[in-house]
This record gives structure tokens, C-alpha cells and sequence, in this order.
């Protein structure tokens, strides 16, 4: 039985927490439980939550010397130093084998003991330029749902840390395997590591005086950076300076970027082929569209519906 540890701190996240429970410690009628589940923190007794409440943890850092994997299911505040005992006992833990998880915050922690020097890691898209800042060494990855170097893993947010759990249990014992699981939890089976994390739109505010209304309904015409600057009456240096300071992009990548996040929702709501999307959206053909959608999320169109959508 592989033996998952997680080590909470307080103030512990509970969704976090629970998304590792989820996937590694919930025992499900007619699916195979090849995991024990167990929790640990460094001061046995009651460790506060983000929901209120505090839960009691019984087991101290002792139990990661038998741990197969641990896995740190946030870090709160990420600015928390790590105690000399809780950074010995991962890199010992490291050290004999054990695999090393994050989810979302985690990573802070686990930056903090050097084992992510010069390895690529992630987390939610809000605090990859602190990361960066912190942990220098580190080379973060600000876009993808999850990191996998096989003995150390970083995930993105905590929906993406649900991601990178079934991964690793694909990992362990098969794509059947976790396939079931996903079906249980009501999950998607898979969403690749290398997709892209899905942060806010701009604001509705920022509208630069209707262009960005005006082009968004027009998104299956052969739309130019020319077209944009004349609805506005201005030139397309102009155009581009707004652009660059509301948005930090310019015309053509938002314009681009829009298509892409049309063609996302055509492909979660419909069941229009690739090719009429593509018509659909402006991107003239269903190879340009794949293209689009690799070079802008890291997956493929196909790919993103069967995640996306349910039957």
C-alpha cells in the first residue's frame, strides 16, 4: 500500500487538504484502494483552518519517515518561514526515496528547503511572480497546470492540484485506474500538465471606448490591427500604446487571444466540428486553430473538450 502523507500548517487550507484526500484517501465502493491517507504537522494537537475550525492532528513529522509520497496541500501565509525540523525532515524524507507533492501555496514551503534549485515548478497564476522573487533559483513556470519531475511535483491552484493528484495516480497504477477514479469524483479523466491556467479576463470596465465590444462580435471576420485602430480613429501606434498600457499585450495578441477563448467556449458548449469553429472564431481552418490553441494553452482542441465536457 503506498503510504501518502500530508503535512498541513496552520492556517490549513481545508479545500486543498481535502482535494488530496479526495483522490488519495476516499475509499470508493468497486474502485481499488491502493493508497493509505494520513495527515501530520509538526506540533501534534489542534491545527486551524481556513474555514474556521481547527481539526485535530494526532501524528508529528515522524510519520514522513515512512511516507511514499508527501505532499503539502497549501502554505499559509506563504511567507511563513519553515521550521529547521520540518525543512530536515523533507529533504530526509527526499533523500530515501519518497516522492514530494504541492498543491497551489505548497510550493513556498518546499522552495524553502533548495530542492527546487534549478527545477521548473509552478503555482496559482496570483503568486508566480512572487515565487519568482522569493526563489530565484527556481524556475517558475507562471502558465501550467503542473509540474512533474517524477520526485518532486508543483501544482497550480487547487482545481490543478486535483489534476496533478490523478496524474500521479496515473502515474502509479494506469490510465483504467485513474480513469475510474476521475468518474467517481465527477472529474474530467485528464487535463495535461502542460495546459495552460485560465486567469480573469480583463475587467468589463476596460472596453477602450467599445472597441473591445465591437471586435468580440465580429471575431469571424478577417479582422485587422488596421481595422481596430480605425473604429477608434487613431493610428495603429497609438492603438498599440493603449493596449500596452492597459492590457500589457498588443493589438494583434488580444485579438488573437480572443479567437482562442471563443473557439474554448464553442468547443465546452457545442458540438460543432473543429473546422466550423475555427470559421466561427476567424482562425479560417481547423490546422490553424490547433495551432492557435497548442502555441496559446498547450493542448489541442480535441484534447480540450473531452476534459471540458461531460456526456
Amino acid at each position: 500500500m503506498h503510504r501518502v502523507v500530508g503535512l498541513v500548517n496552520p492556517v490549513q487550507s481545508t479545500f486543498e487538504l481535502g482535494c488530496a484526500a479526495e483522490v488519495f484517501g476516499t475509499e470508493r465502493a468497486g474502485v481499488p484502494q491502493h493508497y493509505e491517507f494520513l495527515v501530520c504537522t509538526e506540533t501534534p494537537g489542534p491545527v486551524p483552518t481556513t474555514a474556521g475550525y481547527s481539526m485535530a492532528v494526532t501524528d508529528g513529522l515522524s510519520l514522513l519517515a515512512s511516507a511514499d509520497t508527501v505532499l503539502i496541500p497549501g502554505w499559509q501565509p506563504v511567507d511563513e518561514p519553515l521550521s529547521p525540523r520540518v525543512s530536515r525532515a523533507l529533504i530526509r524524507a527526499h533523500r530515501r526515496g519518497a516522492r514530494l507533492v504541492t498543491i497551489c501555496s505548497g510550493v513556498f514551503a518546499l522552495a524553502r528547503t533548495g530542492l527546487l534549485d534549478g527545477r521548473t515548478a509552478t503555482t496559482h497564476w496570483a503568486r508566480t511572480a512572487k515565487l519568482q522573487r522569493d526563489f530565484p533559483r527556481v524556475r517558475v513556470e507562471p502558465d501550467v497546470l503542473y509540474v512533474d519531475h517524477g520526485d518532486v511535483a508543483t501544482s497550480a491552484g487547487a482545481g490543478a492540484g486535483i489534476d496533478l493528484c490523478l496524474h500521479l495516480v496515473r502515474r502509479d497504477h494506469g490510465d483504467a485506474h485513474a480513469t475510474l477514479l476521475a468518474r467517481h469524483m465527477v472529474m474530467p479523466p485528464s487535463r495535461e500538465g502542460g495546459q495552460t491556467q485560465y486567469a480573469p479576463a480583463p475587467p468589463p470596465g476596460d472596453t477602450l471606448d467599445g472597441l473591445l465590444d465591437w471586435a468580440t462580435a465580429r471575431l469571424g471576420s478577417p479582422l485587422t490591427v488596421d481595422d481596430l485602430a480605425g473604429f477608434l480613429s487613431v493610428s495603429p501606434r497609438t492603438l498599440a500604446r493603449r493596449f500596452a498600457g492597459r492590457f500589457g499585450t498588443s493589438p494583434g495578441q488580444w485579438l488573437l487571444a480572443r479567437r482562442v477563448t471563443a473557439a474554448r467556449t464553442l468547443l465546452e458548449e457545442t458540438d460543432l466540428p473543429v473546422e466550423a469553429i475555427a470559421a466561427r472564431v476567424g482562425l479560417t481552418s481547423a490546422v490553424n486553430l490547433r495551432r492557435r490553441f497548442r502555441d496559446a494553452l498547450g493542448t489541442t482542441p480535441a484534447a480540450y473538450r473531452r476534459a471540458f465536457r461531460t456526456h
